[in-house]
């Protein structure tokens, strides 16, 4: 196999757990793992800029296969010299590979070994998406990491139906594999998949590494199974993993889960809901999550979150916050996007430091009593 334009270092483990502490080497920025990727779908993170972004202390952000191919199309992407040119993003970047989008339109996709026809959200116009071309987008957008073509199986589904889809999926790997040009400067992720089969996830497991890829995802996870059920696939799932190589959990970011992710051995996460949520007025704080626009905090002149030192907790009122939201002004989100964004970057920060003085159990600990977490 071709060297890989990406390295991961292994700093530090905590014993009695899967948690690890390392370090991974990209293109564009070296990274500290564990670590949270914000998710800028369409080229930016709702709301913020790259600049805003890089301050908080993002090196690695998300960008969405699916979104940048219906719009505005890989070639201008490509024209103006990818993604990282396009938006401005010195750091490194992800792009997942449209799969989980496409599958996720349900009644507008057909699926056939070949790949998803699909209708276009936007349009309507049919569209298709398969291991080939999803590799050549992501080729011209040209981040650092860019993921397998993989099919995500619902939750629930028929044990027949997740074994043929897994099957799928490492056919799709290899094709994934086979199109790939630019091994020497993207590093491609294979993706386990196997529903909430025991014996499934070992298979891919097996087969994924089998094909010997520079760093693996966890898919099909947080897809509306019960958490206690996600964290027991997980706790079965990494060990199957190599120890030398990345390990990315899809599509988590709850602060819980970042928590119980991290000591089952996961290094990367990402999620939208620290900007989702934002948009509706809910930011994260040590005791829990707030809704600004409550009326309790019409008077309430105190910071978002007393134990944050973020700008805009340095700054804002969570009365100022709360009629911005209420008038309708962007600056609201803005100012709660940049908040939620820096509270899990941070977390992950203080997660860190506690694999490395052996205290991370002790912190989760602390962090559910205050947060109000009961799992």
């Amino acid at each position: 196999m071709t060297d890989s334009p990406i390295r991961f270092e292994l700093l530090a483990q905590l014993p009695g757990t899967m948690a690890r502490r390392g370090r991974l080497h990209t293109p564009h920025a070296v990274i500290e793992t564990p670590v949270f990727m914000p998710v800028g779908t369409q080229a930016t993170v709702k709301t913020l800029s790259p600049e805003e972004v890089s301050g908080i202390g993002a090196r690695i952000i998300l960008a969405n296969t699916y979104h940048l191919h219906l719009r505005p199309g890989e070639d201008i992407v490509q024209g103006a010299g990818g993604l990282h040119r396009f938006m401005n993003w010195p750091h490194a970047m992800l792009t997942d590979s449209g799969g989980f989008q496409v599958f996720s339109l349900a009644s507008m996709r057909k699926i056939t070994e070949q790949g998803v026809e699909f209708r276009s959200h936007i349009s309507g116009e049919k569209r298709f998406l398969g291991p080939e071309e999803s590799i050549h987008v992501q080729n011209a957008l040209g981040a650092d990491i860019i993921m397998a073509f993989d099919e995500c199986p619902p939750y629930p589904a028929e044990r027949s139906y997740v074994h043929d889809s897994l099957l799928r999926t490492v056919r799709w790997a290899k094709r994934s594999q086979a199109a790939h040009q630019r091994p020497h400067d993207q590093a491609l992720f294979g993706i386990v998949q196997g529903g909430m089969e025991r014996d499934l996830r070992e298979a891919a497991a097996r087969a994924m590494t089998e094909l010997d890829f520079p760093g693996y995802a966890v898919g099909g996870l947080s897809v509306g199974e019960p958490k206690p059920l996600m964290h027991e696939m997980l706790e079965y799932t990494t060990p199957l993993l190599p120890t030398d190589k990345p390990r990315y959990l899809m599509g988590v970011g709850a602060p819980d889960d970042l928590f119980e992710g991290v000591l089952r051995g996961i290094d990367m996460f990402d999620c939208v809901l620290p900007t989702r949520i934002a948009r509706n007025g809910t930011v994260f704080t040590a005791d829990g999550k707030a809704v600004l626009r409550n009326a309790q905090y019409a008077r309430d002149y105190g910071p978002l979150d007393e134990s944050c030192d973020c700008y805009v907790c340095r700054h804002y009122s969570r009365a100022y916050v709360r009629h911005l939201l209420k008038a309708e002004e962007t600056f609201g989100i803005r100012l709660t996007s940049y908040h939620n964004v820096a509270f899990l970057i941070n977390l992950m920060t203080r997660i860190r430091e506690a694999i490395e003085k052996g205290n991370l159990l002790s912190f989760r600990q602390h962090f559910y009593d205050r947060y109000g977490y009961n799992g």
